[in-house]
């Protein structure tokens, strides 16, 4: 009786879950309740309310599309290490930094911006990982306790200036020396839901796009701007960004990215987004990092789950082991993606899987996607390593050449400085 019990309620949550004809809604869940929507990854073609498709990049699709996948490669290819005038510098530095609020920095960084970073967030992952690049790399916390969207919309708000102070100045770097940011923002205590027109996932939409024109304009070398949405928030206790907001803050960065692809394609400046023209500098290339939401502990196509333990008392805040796990998402991402690879670890062409070697698994994964193209089913940008949008022939030479070579162990034995990347906060 016990067992026909527990399958018939997991029966249930599967149900609410996926829902019966992939249209949604929003549902105002008790804590710890399954709210029944699904993760925008996993939406695909099927629609929330009847009008927003799923897929990160829109369309139904998870994949970056063609032209941007081309321009971001692009954009990628520029970063180098340069000097505190923004010159390019054999000994000179490229910072990744973060904007954001207090989700932000300790996913980060730690609770804490003024300690050593913790060990279990993506600096402090990354600092015990043999492949990032511990030469040119400098990692900063820019992301602070309470900063919600609305105070970094503006090129002068004093948050800039703070990093610039605090986190750049003192520490020997310079605004000129930022080239990437993950940039995760939010509303504080959103309380209008979609699709109303002044939804916040509008206002947060706006307010993203004022940010990463802020930024461009702070930081006049940035190229890339990685975007991530909310984590889960059906534990909420409070209502400083419950559900549905946190799940529907993830189409208000959909947008976002959508609007500048959108736009450069010929298509008019979105009136939400605004203008967002990486050609002309008016904003960086913009792209999803990490998506790290999904319905609580029903695991999404990936497996990821977010569970009670996931969360502080509040259920908004993540706990130790939340901050680890979007820690070691933004840390898989970064090694992975073509848009960073190449900057952000030490490099090795073949590696697919950035563990260090070229081996049998890499090869998998090329041949997984083999005569595919971007855009195709099972296409996986990871193994197009001359970055021509298609997996071939010229790839597996690629792979071929570095066949069973790897990157040393630590401590430096081929002469790589892999004490640890500079991964620098002050506060």
């Amino acid at each position: 009786m016990i067992r026909s019990t527990a399958i018939a309620m997991a029966f249930l949550l599967l149900v609410l879950s996926w829902g019966g004809d992939g249209d949604l809604g929003p549902a105002e869940a008790s804590p710890g309740a399954a709210t029944g929507l699904i993760p925008l990854s996993d939406l695909g073609a099927g629609f929330y309310l009847s009008q927003y498709q799923g897929g990160l990049y829109g369309h139904g699709s998870n994949q970056v599309p063609p032209a941007h996948l081309l321009a971001g490669l692009a954009h990628a290819a520029a970063v180098r290490p340069l000097d505190t005038a923004g010159r390019p510098h054999s000994a000179g530095r490229t910072i990744l930094l973060s904007i954001g609020m207090s989700n932000t920095t300790q996913e980060f960084w730690g609770s804490d911006p003024r300690a050593a970073a913790t060990s279990w967030s993506f600096a402090g992952q990354a600092a015990a990982n043999g492949v990032v690049n511990h030469t040119a790399l400098a990692i900063v916390n820019g992301a602070a306790g309470g900063q919600d969207a609305k105070v970094w919309i503006s090129p002068s708000a004093s948050n800039y200036d703070r990093v610039r102070d605090q986190q750049l100045a003192s520490l020997g770097l310079t605004e000129a020396q930022v080239q990437a940011i993950w940039l995760k923002e939010a509303n504080i205590q959103p309380t209008v839901g979609l699709p109303k027109s002044n939804a916040d996932a509008f206002v947060l939409e706006k307010a993203l796009g004022d940010i990463v024109r802020a930024c461009r304009v702070r930081y006049p070398n940035l190229r890339l701007v990685f975007l991530s949405s909310r984590i889960y928030a059906g534990y909420a206790t409070t209502a400083l960004n419950p559900e549905p907001y946190a799940y529907e803050s993830g189409f208000s960065v959909q947008r976002l990215i959508d609007a500048q692809i959108d736009q450069m394609a010929g298509g008019a400046v979105d009136p939400i987004a605004g203008d967002l023209n990486h050609d002309t500098g008016a904003a960086p290339w913009l792209g999803w990092g990490p998506y790290i939401w999904t319905d609580g502990v029903l695991p999404r196509g990936d497996g990821l789950t977010w569970l009670s333990a996931d969360v502080e008392s509040d259920g908004t805040h993540p706990s130790r082991s939340g901050q680890q796990k979007v820690g070691t998402m933004l840390l898989s991402f970064l090694l992975q993606s073509p848009f960073s690879r190449a900057w952000f670890r030490r490099y090795l062409p073949g590696d697919i899987d950035a563990d260090g070697q070229v081996t049998v698994v890499d090869l998998r994964i090329l041949l997984g996607s083999w005569q595919k193209t971007a855009g195709q089913s099972g296409f996986d940008l990871r193994a197009d390593l001359d970055g021509d949008n298609r997996v071939d022939g010229a790839d597996l030479r690629i792979l071929a050449s570095h066949w069973t070579k790897g990157l040393v162990g630590r401590n430096g034995a081929d002469g790589v400085d892999l004490s640890g990347p500079r991964i620098l906060s002050l506060e």
